[in-house]
């Protein structure tokens, strides 16, 4: 039976690292695996997931020496993980601002149609999702931009990450390497639709609304990077424009 893998890019997250949840979650949910990836960390993050990996056989460690950051971490460990093995692909952040719980339930959308399920941060009853006003201030405003000038598809939230890919799309769409380093999820979507056109999409790319998120803090993302955004937004236009 094929199996669901997620795969967790970790960069410097020896302090932050929750071995607990990671141990728990491990010891109840053998139908999952989980495939980390340190990006080059320059502190113990190496050994902690080696550590990890020792005790469970559903754990895998990818150990790149140079930081490459989460893009292309990401893809490194989509192209290399088997396709035989793995029905579908996910992806979630190392601290757990979105939870394996909740990676999990999004697992439980995918069908016969549904092959990229996208993980959404919205405010509604009976959900508990906390962030930043900055934060999501920020982010309402670069998914509006992105929805009109770039995407043109009616989807809420680009950029929470926390997807779930069939492996065979996943494959597909990550095969080249990413424009942007943070904004790689915006061409995801775009590659998608550039190779299976916008009726596939409609039907395979499903989002579903989180019952839990919560802002750990501690971004990766620095002034700098948030400063070339708008660079970063303009080359996703001109590579992806029809």
């Amino acid at each position: 039976m094929q199996k669901t893998c997620v795969i967790i890019p970790c960069y410097n997250e020896e302090f932050r690292f929750q071995t607990e949840d990671f141990n728990t979650f491990l010891k109840n949910h053998h139908e999952i695996d989980l495939c980390f990836v340190n990006d080059g960390s320059s502190d113990n993050t190496v050994s902690l997931l080696t550590n990890l990996q020792s005790k469970f056989d559903n754990v895998s460690v990818f150990n790149l020496e140079e930081n490459v950051g989460k893009a292309e971490a990401i893809r490194y460990a989509v192209l290399n993980l088997d396709a035989e093995k793995y029905q579908y692909l996910a992806y979630l952040d190392a601290d757990l601002s979105t939870s394996l719980d909740e990676i999990l339930r999004l697992t439980t959308f995918t069908s016969n149609t549904a092959k990229f399920i996208i993980g959404s941060r919205i405010k509604k009853l009976n959900s508990s999702i906390e962030r930043s006003q900055i934060r999501h201030i920020s982010g309402r405003f670069l998914a509006t931009v992105v929805h009109t000038f770039i995407l043109k598809m009616p989807i809420y939230d680009t950029q929470c990450g926390a997807k779930v890919i069939e492996t065979k799309l996943a494959k597909e769409i990550f095969e080249e390497a990413f424009v942007s380093k943070w904004l790689f999820d915006v061409e995801l979507l775009l590659r998608t639709s550039k190779l299976k056109g916008n009726d596939f999409c409609k039907e395979a790319i499903l989002e579903v609304p989180l019952k839990k998120w919560h802002d750990k803090g501690n971004s990766k993302i620095t002034f700098f990077d948030l400063l070339k955004v708008p660079t970063d937004l303009i080359k996703i236009y001109f590579q992806y424009r029809k």
